[in-house]
């Protein structure tokens, strides 16, 4: 979300900004919602001021003895207007919110420009693509083979884009969640929790899902949100708080499932884990000052990776350019791990900073050392990895041609010692 006051001394900024995420000028819109609603606000306060001589007129007739009957008809005349003319500058204020909200981040000015994903910008390697020696399998086809990737029962039980994991599978998928989140809060110093998984409207507005991705969720009859992410109900643990300088950065992560309609994905990964309604992530959030932003960014990605290197998975980092960006982001960095199933790079974690853009929206400030006015925080977040995406990259590229997948190293002492999982007999 965007202060207003700033866009109307930058109206030219605020529309190049505009311009990068494809949208045509919005500043001459906004402004002139806000100088109706302003025009309003000061015409409702003029006629207070008038209503307030007239009441001295009241007082001053009835101590002369004079009927004041017609004065107190206008005052109550000016009472009606008043509350019209307030009424009216709320609505324009409503009209005025919404439409901000609605509009996306503006890009930083380093963030490469582009349409979509074919112009993003690759900004490093890691690992050594495998050669298996044999033609490899996509996770599904060996999950299926292990007897312990059930899609068609799931399928009778909820629908498509659902998934049953059992035995070694269900327990690896367990054992990728323990150990990011050991990484994460052992060596990289964020904190465990455990947020709720069903939250109310101001949360999903607060980080920028609402009101315009509500397609992409799915709602409760009683009103409940269940979560994309966990980044909602990590980033509204500070919702409308003033912190303390000193109390930064705050670093969060949890395990959560996530729940996303894929409004707009038919026919996109059909197959498999890639897409699903359900699925589980480990996510990390960050609270910091302005000045520690880019950084906090460079730091989150290293975390993420640092999972993928452990796993002994080969990847690649890459910046998102303008028209591939999230709606919340300033800056993304995706990590995408190689399946050699697909024979391609597929996207396990996303990093952005989002800037003031949902702090302004949350109202979350901190106070600096020895200044009286609070400013808005940054709000950095990022997967740590998709757990399940993660399952899969490993059964891609530890199978081997006899059908088992082979466990890595360091998720051996989470399965009890497994080291080669084998098809159920």
């Amino acid at each position: 979300m965007f202060d207003i006051k700033w866009i109307r001394d930058n109206p030219a900024e605020f529309d190049a900004g505009m311009a990068k995420r494809g949208l045509e000028a919005q500043s001459e819109k906004l402004i002139a919602l806000d100088t109706d609603r302003r025009d309003l606000l000061t015409q409702a306060q003029d006629v207070q001021a008038e209503r307030n001589k007239l009441s001295k007129e009241i007082g001053i007739a009835k101590r002369e003895g004079r009927d004041a009957s017609d004065i107190m008809e206008q005052v109550s005349q000016s009472k009606s207007k008043q509350a019209e003319l307030e009424d009216l500058a709320k609505a324009k204020d409503s009209e005025l919110e919404l439409a901000l909200m609605s509009l996306p981040n503006i890009p930083a000015d380093d963030v490469p420009e582009g349409e979509s994903e074919d112009d993003n910008v690759e900004v490093r390697k890691w690992g050594e693509i495998p050669n298996l020696g044999f033609e490899p399998k996509e996770h599904f086809d060996i999950g299926e083979r292990l007897g312990q990737m059930d899609f068609e029962t799931a399928a009778k039980i909820s629908g498509s884009r659902f998934v049953i994991l059992s035995g070694a599978l269900a327990r690896m998928e367990r054992a990728l969640a323990a150990y990011m989140l050991d990484l994460h809060t052992m060596k990289h110093g964020y904190t465990e929790v455990n947020p709720p998984a069903l939250v109310k409207d101001p949360a999903l507005y607060g980080t920028g899902q609402l009101p315009k991705f509500s397609e992409d969720l799915f709602r409760t009859e009683e009103g409940f949100w269940m979560i994309p992410t966990a980044e909602v109900p990590l980033t509204n643990m500070v919702n409308g708080d003033i912190l303390a300088e000193e109390s930064l950065p705050r670093r969060y992560t949890a395990m959560t499932w996530c729940f996303r309609s894929e409004a707009g994905s038919a026919g996109k990964d059909t197959r498999g884990m890639i897409r699903q309604h359900q699925f589980t992530k480990v996510e990390m959030v960050s609270i910091v000052t302005p000045e520690e932003s880019d950084a906090e960014l460079e730091r989150m990605t290293g975390c993420a990776e640092a999972v993928l290197q452990g796993l002994k998975l080969p990847y690649r980092v890459i910046t998102l350019c303008t028209g591939d960006m999230g709606f919340t982001a300033r800056r993304t960095f995706d990590i995408e791990v190689w399946l050699p199933g697909q024979d391609q790079y597929r996207e396990i974690s996303s990093c952005s900073t989002t800037g003031d853009f949902q702090a302004r929206r949350m109202k979350t400030r901190y106070r600096k050392e020895g200044e009286k006015k609070p400013v808005h925080v940054h709000t950095l977040n990022g997967s740590g990895l998709a757990v399940g995406r993660c399952l899969v990259a490993v059964l891609e590229n530890y199978q081997q041609e006899d059908g088992s997948v082979i466990v890595p190293e360091v998720l051996r002492p989470y399965m009890g010692g497994l080291e080669v999982i084998e098809p159920n007999k």
